[in-house]
């Protein structure tokens, strides 16, 4: 009988831990702004989690993005913060933009190449996002 030479398996990883990902995680952002916006406001982790009703483990592991939280937690730590979800939510985004964009070495994330997007005709002369729909 021939004995076939066996290869040692090899594993191609899916992205170089070296290489940094293309865009953070809304997670790694939501946690940053909680931290910044707790630390501004001279809170600790205890006095937060205890208004927002979560358990300091918890609040922390949000911070820190090991962790996506529900709307309804995002809402109550906002408002343990003294901010309103839409805040927390546009604070987030502008952390977004600002990661983003020094990711892209100072180009817009909004200033991609633009995609054909297809025709859609009107409804009662209205575009399509604008018209209501009758009930």
């Amino acid at each position: 009988m021939t004995h076939q030479q066996q290869r040692p398996a090899s594993v191609v990883p899916l992205r170089s831990r070296a290489e940094p990902p293309e865009e953070p995680l809304w997670r790694d952002l939501v946690g940053r702004v909680l931290r910044r916006e707790r630390v501004a406001r001279g809170l600790r982790l205890r006095d937060v989690a205890e208004r927002a009703r979560v358990s300091v483990p918890y609040l922390s592991e949000l911070e820190r993005g090991r962790k996506e939280a529900s709307s309804e937690v995002l809402a109550a730590v906002a408002d343990a913060l003294g901010l309103r979800l839409v805040g927390l939510l546009a604070l987030t985004q502008a952390e977004l933009a600002r990661a983003t964009t020094s990711h892209l070495g100072g180009v817009h994330p909004l200033a991609g190449p633009r995609q054909a997007r297809p025709s859609v005709p009107p409804v009662d002369g209205q575009p399509r996002a604008l018209a209501r729909t009758a009930a």
